[in-house]
């Protein structure tokens, strides 16, 4: 029997304009991507797990963690400009070319969610497998974010911005509204180095994650949210 071949990654660029140095800002007395470090011995579905970064930094940061950094990304790929999915099919490269193998599928664990387990990237690694969708995403529910609740201002009216709340009660907006929360992009290799597909479009599916582990560390009031939440 032939397993498919999993690579993971983790993209941890040094600069962020939010909140400086995220990837390694601390968390609970733990540097923010270790939480993302902690679950890899766990995941058992990936074959290599590298972290690309462009930081010499994070990269010592690796080492002393015992996680692979096998390159430093190049100026180019550590822009605000780079995209994912440039910095994903380098390191892609990277890795095929240094292991003399191709990988089947690519899984990014997105540091910015601190909350994700190795039992989400099972779950999305084995639904990726054994369907023909280019990806799977982590994603979360919304209920007071819903389209439904969102408004915009009409010569200072309240209007509907794009869908009626037809219902106060949260529960009650229909359809259901999800969001991607910074986690897990499991993707179909070839998808991702051929045809440039991150999100996947029509043919990706979700990995539904509740809301309680769905912060996504973007600005440093989601610090003071995780904090709460991994102290309570």
């Amino acid at each position: 029997m032939t397993f498919p071949r999993v690579l993971g990654i983790t993209l941890a660029r040094g600069g962020s304009k939010s909140i400086p140095n995220k990837n390694l800002v601390l968390l609970n007395k733990l540097p923010l991507i270790q939480y993302t470090f902690n679950i890899i011995p766990d995941c058992l579905s990936i074959d290599r797990y590298i972290v690309s970064t462009d930081s010499e930094t994070i990269r010592h940061y690796c080492q002393e963690a015992s996680i692979d950094a096998p390159f430093l990304r190049p100026s180019f790929l550590a822009t605000d400009t780079a995209t994912s999915v440039d910095a994903l099919q380098h390191a892609v490269t990277f890795c095929e070319k240094q292991d003399s193998i191709k990988y089947d599928y690519v899984v990014e664990l997105m540091v910015t969610n601190p909350f994700k387990l190795a039992s989400d990237c099972e779950a999305c690694l084995s639904t990726l497998i054994s369907s023909s969708a280019d990806s799977v995403i982590g994603v979360t529910q919304l209920y007071d974010h819903h389209p439904a609740r969102i408004k915009k201002l009409v010569d200072g009216y309240i209007r509907d911005f794009c869908v009626p709340e037809l219902s106060s009660r949260r529960q009650d907006l229909t359809p259901p509204a999800y969001i991607r929360n910074g986690s897990i992009y499991a993707l179909n290799r070839d998808k991702l180095m051929l045809e440039d597909h991150r999100f996947g479009g029509d043919n990706s599916l979700a990995h539904i994650m509740p809301p309680e582990r769905s912060i996504n560390i973007d600005d440093p009031l989601d610090l003071v949210l995780a904090e709460s939440l991994l102290n309570s």
